[in-house]
């Protein structure tokens, strides 16, 4: 049966599916063989920055017993309940094959995860090709929010009317879904009218292929321009995916905290561990491989990337979990930050990740991490 929802001006009907170590967050991948593809496998802040609070509870461990809803976030003014980390993929397809892609989702479903971050970019389409894969193979759509993210495949570039309806319809051919939870605009497209773009998305949500609107990697003052639009009848972008962790904080909580927070847009930060260097990964140049992630892991390979990395190291140890859990953690309790997103190569690296939503720092943890990381 559809599903009439609600979405801002617009009402939506979405209809049911078809039956048919550590982070590494990077952005577009070489294609891998079709062969790799299984078939249906069974506090001091910075200077001048503002104070963002720590929010009470907001990683709080459930009860004894507790369902794993309990583990679970709503990203304002929709009605997508995600779980605090989202299972980043864009090494489906690259640094991982498909068995092992399927496996690392088997993993995340098991550890109660529901929220998965691809992109029609990511190794040109085979990462949603996996995860279609693996939605048919567990029957898991209607359990699952799917976020992608469009503009820069090059079968549809850009962000024009035509290749955003385009992008929508292949990655849900893709997919083998027949609506998207969440869609990003993979970055800025300053050659096309805002307007355009947020209408065509319109036209797609009326379609009920697409339900809400997400913005990636765009500026403060097209996210206000957005908005204007959007108190004009167009959608409205109800979270941002940006570049944000103890290594990165600066552009965010520059400007882009400020509009988030008065937007109530969710947060959801990429690079959450910096290209694996927060999980520690990457401690001496002898730690290093000839590989994208450990040439931008590197840049963290310092004396102040390394006095972060022995805080993490020891906060860890007082709560018995992981350096990269520890991490995440302290995203988790940060201001407007509803999921970061990082990806794991093998399916054990998972439990560190969603692990983090289950660890509450304390209030001297927070001190300690934000002046280290100022």
């Amino acid at each position: 049966m559809p599903r009439p929802t609600m979405h801002g001006s617009h009402r939506v009907t979405s209809h049911a599916p078809s039956p048919l170590s550590h982070s590494i967050e990077t952005t577009d991948r070489p294609a891998a063989p079709l062969a790799d593809l299984p078939v249906a496998l069974p506090s001091a802040p910075p200077s001048g920055l503002p104070i963002l609070p720590t929010l009470p509870g907001a990683a709080t461990p459930p009860a004894t017993g507790a369902s794993p809803l309990a583990l679970r976030r709503t990203i304002a003014d929709t009605d997508l309940t995600v779980h605090p980390l989202a299972l980043g993929t864009s090494v489906f397809g690259w640094t991982a094959d498909g068995a092992t892609s399927h496996r690392i989702l088997d993993r995340h479903r098991d550890l109660a995860g529901n929220f998965l971050d691809t992109a029609d970019s990511y190794t040109s389409g085979r990462s949603e090709v996996i995860i279609g894969s693996w939605l048919r193979s567990r029957r898991t759509r209607d359990s699952t929010v799917i976020a992608t993210k469009i503009g820069k495949n090059l079968d549809n570039p850009g962000l024009s009317s035509r290749s955003i309806i385009g992008a929508v319809h292949a990655s849900l051919e893709r997919l083998g879904t027949d609506y998207i939870d969440l869609l990003h605009f993979h970055f800025d497209d300053p050659t096309v009218p805002l307007e355009e773009s947020l209408g065509a998305v319109d036209v797609l949500m009326r379609r009920g292929q697409v339900r809400y609107l997400a913005a990636s990697n765009f500026s403060a003052e097209r996210m206000m321009e957005a908005r204007v639009l959007a108190a004009n009848g167009l959608p409205r972008f109800v979270a941002l995916q940006t570049q944000y962790s103890l290594l990165h904080r600066t552009s965010f909580e520059s400007s882009l905290a400020l509009v988030t927070r008065a937007q109530g847009m969710a947060v959801l930060p990429y690079f959450a561990l910096a290209h694996g260097f927060l999980a520690g990964r990457y401690r001496s140049k002898a730690d290093l491989e000839k590989t994208t992630r450990s040439a931008r892991g590197a840049k963290y390979l310092n004396r102040g990337g390394l006095r972060v990395l022995a805080v993490l190291d020891r906060i860890a140890e007082e709560h018995s979990a992981a350096p990269a859990a520890i991490a995440i953690a302290w995203l988790l309790a940060r201001g407007p930050v509803v999921a970061p997103v990082a990806s794991a190569s093998r399916p054990e690296q998972v439990d560190a990740l969603v692990a983090a939503a289950g660890v509450r720092l304390t209030r001297s943890d927070m001190v300690d991490l934000d002046r280290i990381s100022a």
